[in-house]
């Protein structure tokens, strides 16, 4: 406690850094109080039936990356998440499209064009997803809207008012990022998932005290010490790396390596990160999607439809298992070039020792990553479906969400990453870090000094 109060001092005392914090808290405190301004024209009393759509199943996901908004009809309701599916569409294009693959070579320039696409895809996205929402708000909730109220009239002003509301949190994390601390966009994605975590702690706890014969707070201290193993493995994932030794010559003379230097790739066992959770959740969101359709022709769903619909069924999360570990060696293709790696080292005198430079040295990369993708893999879809393996111990839906899945690795994630940056700024003013050995690795592997 002592070194933690010392280490808040310090933080105080650093102007600038002390100044990016009370920046982040407030553009945060912008978009919490944003999150409960209601649409004009809804009455927010009325909103029973949509809260207890998003109460489980996988539209509680999408309340949860919101922050409750969406189940609030607030004008942030659809949340960051358009320009989360335009950054993964865009990332996509970089692959397979030559005009993008161009621009992403062109450096800075190239990634603000990018970016600009990112912007305009993302708008196009929310002119179909807002009336989607506003058709599925009058389905489950018309006793909140005005009898007054002109239809056609609330649709487009809405529809406006929701895509304008998403572009709106998007300006505030990129300035999080710009003049704040952390990744701006995802500290936006952290504050509406542990938005939640309060109330569904709360009423977990509620629930195992009022259930004295299915094991009371003995069931509770055991699910806590599970979701603390839980968190050790997300933590123990997002900074694992296997490091290849590289020599570095400083100079050459006659062919004679002088001066040299050893030092480390480090190659990331989590090198995705989250993406392919987000890949396989936005394809499971498809079964869903298809039911409300069916529901609404009159029509009865079948077996296999409704069992993708449940993502606590054995088929639900044997399928999301596998897309998973797909998305992971695909993701993984995509940010990682061992080609690339091969030639920056041999451009900048550097060598893998007892590996020949340039097609051996991408061979041997790309070795290394296959055999380290493989167990990161299967480690991240274990993760990934543990809310369901809590669901079995009779976990509430709204807590199980926080035992594994991407609610977790994002938690995980952008706290170390923004631990990480705060570390740094402490150790660049020669002040103590947030650690005793002055070191925390971020999610991309790198330890600040």
């Amino acid at each position: 406690m002592k070194k933690f109060i010392e280490t808040l001092k310090n933080i105080w005392h650093v102007e600038d850094l002390r100044s990016r914090i009370l920046i982040t808290l407030g553009f945060a405190a912008i978009y919490r109080f944003g999150s409960f301004i209601v649409l004009p024209g809804i009455n927010p009393e009325a909103l029973t039936a949509l809260r207890e759509q998003t109460n489980t199943g996988l539209m509680s996901l999408l309340n949860m990356f919101s922050g409750g908004a969406f189940s609030n009809a607030s004008i942030f309701a659809l949340g960051i998440m358009p320009y989360i599916s335009a950054s993964i569409v865009i990332q996509l294009f970089a692959f397979v499209v030559p005009y993008f693959q161009k621009l992403q070579r062109e450096g800075e320039s190239g990634r603000r064009k990018m970016n600009q696409y990112t912007r305009y895809l993302t708008i196009f996205i929310l002119l179909f997803q807002a009336p989607s929402y506003l058709i599925n708000l009058r389905m489950q909730a018309a006793g909140s809207l005005s009898p007054a109220l002109d239809w056609t009239l609330f649709m487009l002003a809405s529809t406006v008012i929701l895509a304008a509301g998403s572009m709106f949190i998007l300006w505030i994390g990129e300035r999080i990022t710009d003049k704040g601390i952390g990744n701006g966009v995802s500290l936006i994605i952290m504050l509406g998932i542990i938005a939640r975590l309060p109330q569904a702690f709360g009423q977990e706890v509620v629930s195992r005290l009022n259930n004295l014969t299915g094991g009371g707070l003995v069931m509770f201290l055991f699910e806590i010490l599970l979701l603390f193993v839980v968190i050790l493995a997300a933590i123990m994932l997002v900074q694992g790396t296997r490091k290849i030794p590289v020599q570095y010559a400083k100079r050459m003379y006659g062919g004679q390596q002088v001066g040299g230097v050893r030092q480390y790739i480090p190659l990331k066992v989590f090198a995705a990160n989250v993406m392919p959770i987000i890949f396989a959740q936005a394809i499971m969101f498809i079964p869903i999607t298809l039911l409300s359709v069916v529901s609404d022709g009159g029509a009865a769903a079948s077996p296999v439809l409704m069992a993708l619909s449940d993502h606590t069924s054995w088929g639900y999360n044997l399928i999301f298992a596998l897309l998973i570990i797909a998305f992971t060696y695909f993701y993984t293709a995509i940010t990682l070039n061992p080609t690339q790696m091969a030639e920056d080292m041999k451009r900048n005198n550097g060598f893998i020792p007892g590996v020949r430079p340039g097609k051996d040295t991408a061979e041997y990369i790309d070795q290394i990553m296959s055999h380290i993708t493989l167990p990161g893999s299967l480690f991240l879809a274990v993760i990934a479906c543990m809310p369901a393996f809590a669901g079995l111990l009779n976990v509430k839906p709204e807590f199980a969400q926080f035992f594994g899945g991407t609610s977790l690795l994002i938690l995980v994630g952008v706290v170390l990453d923004t631990l990480q940056q705060i570390e740094s700024h402490l150790l660049m003013r020669h002040y103590d870090g947030l650690l005793s050995s002055g070191r925390i690795r971020g999610r991309y592997g790198v330890s600040a000094h």
